[in-house]
């Protein structure tokens, strides 16, 4: 069976992503910092006939994040997919109040959380030969919004990043993706405010795995 390892699964779009990929044969490791939710979560995966485990981590720690991907690749055997999304929190912070305390925890969780992520599966894929890495972003990673400046930085060098191994990584069978999500993720939202559904987002990020042909894909304005 394949795998789909989600880094910041939770109940909304991480949730998602996993039934869709689940229903599509995979199984599912589930990566966030505490258990309680991944044991939720495992437990209404499990409902649907997915299987699916749990490996507790704080992205901003690469020994954690490591040690969980580790755990998941022993227990499940190879990643095929990595879905990168955790929330690093959303705190304002305009251009001119940033600071190394300010911007650090963004960088830690959005940009080295990813780079220790993919470091730990990527070998497994550039062995087989196939495998996508799909990185979640906000709008904010590409027309930056003056009181997101944090996590704007972190984001937009994650999605910097995320760019150069499609480039680069494509001619060896791995695809690479960053979705830059630019409207509010839920079913409903106050009046005039874009959003979209999580089941309805996670459709996308099938096709991207299946299609393979986009650098970057946008949803919302």
């Amino acid at each position: 069976m394949p795998t789909i390892a989600i880094v910041g699964a939770g109940p909304g779009l991480g949730l998602s992503i996993a039934k869709v990929f689940g229903g599509h044969g995979f199984d599912v490791a589930l990566i966030s910092r505490t258990k309680d939710t991944l044991d939720t979560l495992v437990t209404e995966l499990a409902v649907a006939g997915i299987t699916a485990k749990g490996f507790p981590a704080d992205v901003a720690d690469p020994v954690q994040i490591t040690g969980a991907l580790d755990a998941a690749i022993a227990r499940f055997g190879r990643i095929d997919v990595l879905e990168f999304s955790p929330h690093a929190g959303l705190s304002m912070t305009s251009p001119k109040e940033v600071t190394l305390d300010t911007l650090r925890p963004q960088i830690d969780s959005l940009l080295y959380g990813a780079v220790a992520a993919v470091q730990t599966v990527l070998p497994g894929m550039l062995q087989a030969g196939s495998g996508t890495l799909l990185f979640t972003t906000g709008g904010g990673a590409i027309n930056p919004y003056p009181m997101l400046a944090t996590a704007n930085i972190a984001q937009a060098g994650q999605r910097n990043w995320a760019v150069n191994l499609h480039n680069t990584l494509a001619d060896e069978g791995i695809h690479v993706s960053n979705v830059a999500i630019n409207l509010m993720i839920g079913t409903q939202a106050p009046e005039g405010v874009p959003h979209r559904a999580p089941d309805e987002i996670a459709l996308d990020y099938w096709t991207l795995h299946t299609e393979r042909d986009q650098a970057e894909h946008c949803i919302g304005a």
